[in-house]
């Protein structure tokens, strides 16, 4: 009964690879949490040439075991405009020799029975879990414990198999040759698995229990293994179709780099694979008896292959970054109009419109990004307050009229849109700071588009001003250019605390700012009065020229809730 493939046995396999995935998925993300804002900082600091680059890639996704996290990260910097095309090629170099690490831990789980340090890891998994200031410790050990868990499942299955007993089996296996044309079929192979399981991890758990089984030859074993490498890079390639071109090009960069490398390979194909095994001493040529008693050996093989692959690989390209640049940017072109946004572009959203799946912790960057993008327009859509006034020319103006109009549309969509994601992302297990800074970004995009509102009610004061055909008279536009200016500086501000860190900004010059408006408001409401009984101008156009002071005064304090929602501070109030 041991020895027959039943439909329970099938059930346990899919079932420790299921256990292997989630363990996996688990414990990235749960690193992610106790590092996430110190490994953005790392890859901002850390890519000033590409050899450190390539080790901080190493690093970082050693750290958190998962390169497609790394990725993310990575991508989100190009997008920003932090890291350029070369440094995020070597970062996703050094990525490929960190996710090696987990091929040693899985082949760790193959040497001994891992399932005995199991129990008890669980145990004091379940006690930080509840513990609240070690939940994420909890998460990261439990993960851990059903990674190996599931590794320890799927040897012990595996083994129990006597694949000798199923003929149909062996005669597959059999029926390939140690030729080039089977090594492509399997490297194939190996690589649609991986697109369709979404886990390099659970292919290379699959090919050491069949190598370590007796059931796959070394060779076949090592091109799923290359398989699997390219696999994953469809997987980023697919997911970045909805992005921008930068992103685009760093997926493709990606795949470039590991199919050369499979390139190469193939055509030291078995000399290489030979030089292994003797390293560790498994006779690739003994008997069937020889290679049964070493088959313990054939998952570190595997792991030292996958490790010494993309070392040599990086080795080799890295000092081919830019040509993999200008390629990359050769098979990806850009929009040829690259001056500003393009009036299409100017209601998506960049960041965060889907596209490559990012953690919780990693979605939070994005929408920081995207809220820092939404500052910066709502500023250009002051910007075209500024030159509405001035503009004279009926036509022009209804242009830049109908423009403000669409921008404040885009506005109301942008703060739909980002609270939509921040919501999701807040059904999700996060850390204390992360739940913080997600309550801070929801009042930041409710002030911004406030700040679009006041922006939009200011054009239509001046829209109101034109066709009755008034116009302010030179103080008047004085006073409010000096206003205007007040205002201009209150957004070049806040998008300067948007953009910045924490620790190096000073609120204190936001804060002037709108005092200053404030009592300049004051001034001119009183001076208004003044000049209206005075008859130096009409009621109706003193009313119309005291709706754009105030309306600057608003947007003035909804800056100021803007930067203290950012700074998490309260300005003094008298």
């Amino acid at each position: 009964m041991d020895n027959q493939f039943t439909i329970w046995t099938i059930l346990k396999l899919v079932g420790s690879l299921a256990l292997l995935m989630y363990g996996m998925k688990s414990m990235s993300e749960s690193l992610q949490k106790m590092a996430g804002p110190q490994l953005r900082h790392v890859l901002q600091s850390m890519t000033k040439n590409r050899f450190i680059g390539t080790i901080t890639g190493a690093f970082v996704t050693a750290s958190v075991q998962s390169s497609t996290a790394t990725t993310v990260m990575t991508v989100s910097f190009v997008n920003a405009g932090l890291l350029t095309l070369v440094q995020a090629i070597s970062i996703i170099m050094g990525a490929n020799i960190g996710t090696t690490l987990t091929a040693w831990i899985m082949s760790a789980g193959f040497s001994f029975n891992i399932t005995d340090f199991v129990w008890p890891a669980f145990c004091i998994g379940i006690i930080l879990i509840y513990s609240k200031k070690r939940e994420i410790v909890g998460d990261f050990i439990f993960g851990l414990s059903f990674l190996l868990l599931g590794l320890g499942t799927l040897k012990s299955t595996g083994s129990a198999i006597d694949f000798t007993q199923y003929p149909a089996v062996m005669s597959f296996f059999s029926s390939f040759g140690d030729n080039y044309s089977s090594y492509f079929l399997f490297l194939f192979i190996g690589g649609v698995l991986t697109f369709c399981v979404q886990s390099s991890a659970a292919i290379m758990a699959i090919t050491m229990t069949l190598c370590g089984t007796g059931v796959l030859p070394i060779y076949l074993g090592i091109a799923l293994v290359m398989g699997e490498n390219i696999g994953t890079t469809i997987t980023s390639n697919i997911a970045a179709l909805t992005t921008n071109t930068q992103a685009r090009r760093a997926a493709f960069a990606h795949f470039f780099f590991n199919c050369f490398g499979v390139i190469w390979m193939l055509i030291v194909f078995k000399p290489f694979i030979n030089l292994v095994c003797s390293m560790w001493g498994y006779p690739v040529d003994g008997t069937e008896e020889e290679l049964a008693a070493n088959a313990i050996l054939l998952p570190f093989i595997l792991a030292t292959f996958h490790t010494g692959f993309n070392i040599i690989n990086t080795a080799i390209l890295i000092w081919f970054m830019p040509l993999i640049e200008k390629i990359a940017c050769k098979v990806i072109s850009g929009k040829k109009n690259v001056k500003g946004y393009e009036e299409e572009e100017d209601g998506k959203l960049k960041f965060i419109s889907g596209g490559i799946l990012a953690t919780p912790e990693l979605s939070v960057l994005e929408a920081r990004k995207e809220i820092q993008l939404f500052g910066e327009r709502i500023q250009r859509m002051f910007g075209m307050v500024i030159d509405l006034i001035h503009e004279q020319n009926d036509n022009k103006f209804v242009k830049i009229f109908t423009r403000i109009e669409k921008y404040e549309g885009i506005a109301d969509n942008m703060e739909i849109e980002i609270a939509k994601y921040l919501d999701a992302v807040s059904d999700n297990h996060l850390s204390d700071e992360t739940k913080a800074s997600i309550r801070a970004m929801l009042r930041e995009i409710s002030e911004i588009e406030s700040i679009g509102d006041s922006c939009y009610n200011l054009a239509r004061t001046l829209k109101r001003l034109h066709s009755g055909r008034d116009d302010f008279n030179e103080k008047q536009m004085g006073h409010i250019h000096q206003m205007f200016n007040l205002a201009n500086d209150a957004l070049t501000q806040m998008n300067v605390m948007l953009n910045g860190k924490k620790a190096a900004l000073n609120v204190n010059h936001s804060f002037n700012i709108e005092l200053e408006i404030n009592n300049y408001r004051d001034q001119l409401k009183n001076q208004n009065i003044n000049d209206v009984n005075n008859h130096i101008y009409t009621y109706a156009v003193g009313t119309m020229y005291m709706d754009v002071i105030n309306e600057c005064e608003k947007l003035g304090d909804y800056v100021v809730n803007v930067v203290e929602a950012r700074m998490g501070t309260r300005q003094k109030r008298e």
